[in-house]
């Protein structure tokens, strides 16, 4: 025992050092903060304003409804943490946590996260803040604070976890009701920036079984990042694919490692389909809308039926990227495990009335979207069925 008694230092905890952390960030979430924004130095919670008779409130919302959610990014960490590549994640975060909200039909109006390390290193979290704050940024939502949580006795070195908590806002009689899909309707399908960040613990025990080097680069997985191109994708931040490992030459596009192709941060709809419900003010055009995560197609499109119809899905009608028949080939996967937990392809889907369905994805195409007209509402029981 110390001569003058046990510390909090002694035991594990660097409050000096959070403090110092913690006083960092301000610049950091000011870069997210609008308008709604209340200024609260030294609060001990951070205020946004939801007065919807105010001017910068400028949907003017007649009955606004508060949506939350919360949700991490499962063992994505565990790639993030082996390669010490940490500033792409906290995009996943919110991403994982917008994209669920904006299927109620809500905007995304602030982010909170909680971090829980077994120390503090102030170069690692700054890496990981940075992140969500790109995530909010892309989702137009406001970081308004969050939780470090220095637990020496709970997570060993390397070790880390992830939370995020989020809020928007719905006017009342614009939610998204499953009782309104009705036979007819068209499903368009948003492509996905790849794994997204479900399926981890799968993908994880395939490179492991097969003796795959996330710092390798694979012919298979194409001579550039998918998520990069023309059609609007985002790639990896460049800091985060030179520490995974990129190959390349100066002045020549590197060629990704397994490890960045895995880190590719979930894509984030927010910003899309909020502009899109914004062009329909009146016409009520989106019937139902999901975000394809664990559980695949299956699981999660059958969320937004009733049960008088059945989605019928025509699994021929987009590109499967190259990482899930790269994963599927060294894992011995069979076809229905496949889609039964990752995305194959397709992040978001919207089930919208026939007469609108090629005028949504021109919208939808011109805001950056890859949209694809993937299959039809029938009579049913609420299932998702190929067809």
């Amino acid at each position: 025992m110390p001569r003058n008694g046990l510390t909090y230092a002694a035991a594990g905890v660097q409050l000096e050092e959070k403090d110092r952390f913690t006083e960092s960030l301000g610049s950091i979430l000011r870069k997210t903060h609008g308008p709604r924004v209340i200024p609260n130095p030294g609060g001990f919670a951070g205020l946004l304003r939801l007065d919807y008779n105010e001017k910068l409130f400028k949907r003017n919302y007649k009955d606004p409804v508060l949506v939350a959610c919360a949700d991490g990014v499962g063992t994505k960490l565990k790639v993030a943490g082996e390669l010490g590549v940490y500033d792409t994640i906290g995009i996943d975060l919110v991403a994982m946590n917008v994209n669920d909200m904006i299927v109620q039909g809500a905007e995304p109006l602030l982010f909170l996260d909680y971090i829980a390390v077994p120390r503090v290193d102030s170069v690692m979290l700054t890496a990981l803040v940075r992140g969500v704050a790109e995530g909010c940024r892309i989702a137009g939502c406001a970081l308004l604070g969050g939780e470090t949580a220095e637990m020496p006795d709970v997570y060993p070195p390397g070790e880390f976890d992830l939370a995020g908590f989020a809020v928007g806002v719905v006017d009342l009689e614009r939610a998204v009701n499953p009782c309104r899909v009705r036979p007819g309707d068209v499903v368009l399908g948003l492509g996905s920036d790849g794994i997204h960040s479900n399926g981890y613990t799968l993908v994880r025990k395939i490179v492991s079984h097969a003796g795959l080097d996330l710092r390798a680069v694979y012919e298979e997985l194409g001579g550039k990042a998918y998520a990069e191109g023309a059609d609007g994708a985002r790639s990896v931040p460049s800091r985060a694919a030179g520490r995974a490992g990129a190959t390349g030459t100066r002045g020549a596009r590197a060629r990704p490692t397994l490890g960045q192709v895995l880190l590719t941060p979930t894509r984030i709809y927010a910003q899309p389909i909020v502009k899109l419900q914004r062009d329909y003010k009146v016409k009520k055009v989106i019937s139902g809308m999901a975000h394809i995560t664990g559980s695949g197609m299956d699981g999660n499109l059958c969320r937004a039926l009733n049960t008088r119809v059945d989605a019928v899905i025509d699994w021929s009608s987009w590109p499967v990227p190259p990482v899930f028949r790269f994963l599927q080939r060294h894992g011995g996967v069979a076809e229905a495990e496949m889609r039964r937990v990752f995305n194959m392809g397709i992040g978001y889907c919207l089930i919208v009335r026939p007469d609108f369905a090629d005028s949504i994805a021109a919208r939808l195409k011109k805001l950056g979207e890859r949209v694809y007209r993937i299959g039809k509402i029938v009579r049913g029981r609420g299932d998702v069925r190929a067809g």
